[in-house]
């Protein structure tokens, strides 16, 4: 079944997660279709940008998890608004795709101000998965069912996953949607989050090949 501006929906509502309101959005990227939607189980809110008819196989998609300092203020310590960016801008130019923006899943889903604690270990010395266990916290509390009954109401059976995170394509597969394939999103490192991104490299197996071709950015971290 399709809504008013021709998106399929499949029965988000009875996961639990509800479409609530289809909008045009225009953006500096292009003109995508908003759609929002409610957890009710956890009350979080999230939104599907649309590009395209997305229907059926091979959609390009991101699954972005919020991150307010990086999206809206720019932080340097993560790459999350690098990847926004570029995510909306490769939707754009293949023609198609889905970025699903997910909130509740800041920090890595430990809030706002847990992450802004943990970004104070960091600064003493802490990596970032060391910081979140510091203050007793999971190093990875996020959940993916919302982003899979996103991408099932709107139609999308199988996605081309832009992300460099293996656990993200493990959980979509869990939750009934199929990965054709992982597509990088490799961003310019900067000193600043070298040590971040290396972290998570090595302790959650993302796919960073990059991080070893700059090496002024291993001396400066070294020296941090």
């Amino acid at each position: 079944m399709t809504d008013s501006y021709g998106v399929h929906r499949d029965g988000a509502r009875s996961a639990g997660t509800e479409r609530m309101a289809t909008v045009q959005l225009s953006t500096e990227y292009g003109v995508f279709l908003a759609v929002g939607y409610l957890d009710r189980k956890s009350g979080d809110e999230h939104m599907a940008l649309v590009y395209g008819d997305v229907e059926g196989d091979d959609a390009l998609t991101r699954v972005h998890s919020e991150c307010l300092t990086g999206d809206a203020f720019g932080s340097r310590h993560c790459e999350c608004g690098d990847q926004l960016s570029a995510a909306l801008r490769a939707v754009v130019r293949e023609g198609r795709g889905v970025l699903v923006y997910l909130q509740g899943h800041e920090g890595r889903g430990i809030g706002l101000l847990a992450k802004l604690r943990a970004m104070q270990l960091q600064a003493e010395g802490l990596d970032t998965v060391e910081a979140n266990l510091a203050l007793g916290l999971p190093a990875d509390a996020r959940d993916y069912q919302v982003a899979a009954d996103v991408l099932h109401d709107l139609g999308v059976r199988s996605v081309r996953l832009l992300s460099n995170n293996p656990r993200k394509r493990e959980a979509l597969l869990r939750h009934g949607i199929k990965v054709t394939e992982q597509v990088p999103l490799l961003t310019t490192p900067r000193e600043e989050n070298i040590l971040y991104l290396r972290t998570k490299r090595e302790r959650f197996g993302h796919h960073l090949p990059h991080l070893d071709l700059e090496p002024g950015l291993d001396r400066a971290a070294d020296q941090s």
